[in-house]
C-alpha cells in the first residue's frame, strides 16, 4: 500500500457509482491492481460523454490515454459498492490529466487515487487537436486550482 496520505472526498467536485464483478478480484481475494484503471477509464469518459457531449462512436475527436498512474491505500473486493471521484488537476491545449480516486460507498478516504490523462485527437488524421469547447467547458466545471 502507498506511503501518501489518501485523498479524501472533499477533493473531488464529482462521483460515479462503479459495479465491482466477481472477476474483478484476483487470486488474492481482492480487486486486481489493472482493474482500477478500467475504473479511471469509465469515470473520465462518463465524465466526457454526459458533461461534455463527447461522441466516442461518431464524433471527429476522441480522447486518448497517454499516461495513467495509482496509488493504493486499501484493498477493495467484489462484491463492494464503489464511487468514483473525478475532477480535472490540469488542462491543456489538447489535454487534459484527471485526478480520480476509488472509494468504498460512502468511506471518506479513498481506497486508491491516481492520473490519467486524454490527449484530444482528430479521429480522421489521428493526430491531436485543441480540446473541443463543449468539453473544454465541462472540464473547466470540475479543474482544481493547486
Amino acid at each position: 500500500m502507498s506511503k501518501e496520505l489518501a485523498p479524501t472526498r472533499d477533493d473531488y467536485p464529482i462521483f460515479y457509482p462503479i459495479s465491482t464483478r466477481w472477476g474483478d478480484n484476483d487470486i488474492y481475494g481482492h480487486i486486481n491492481n489493472v482493474v482500477y484503471y478500467s475504473y479511471f477509464d469509465t469515470a473520465a469518459n462518463r465524465y466526457l460523454i454526459e458533461q461534455g457531449g463527447l461522441d466516442i462512436n461518431d464524433g471527429s475527436v476522441v480522447g486518448y490515454v497517454v499516461n495513467s498512474g495509482c496509488a493504493y491505500h486499501a484493498p477493495l473486493a467484489h462484491p463492494d459498492e464503489l464511487e468514483a471521484g473525478v475532477r480535472v488537476d490540469r488542462l491543456g491545449t489538447s489535454s487534459v490529466q484527471y485526478g480520480i480516486a476509488i472509494f468504498r460507498k460512502g468511506a471518506s478516504t479513498a481506497a486508491a487515487n491516481g492520473h490519467f490523462v486524454h490527449v484530444f485527437v482528430e479521429r480522421a488524421k489521428d493526430k491531436s487537436v485543441p480540446i473541443p469547447l463543449n468539453i473544454r467547458s465541462a472540464l473547466e466545471k470540475i479543474l482544481v486550482s493547486g
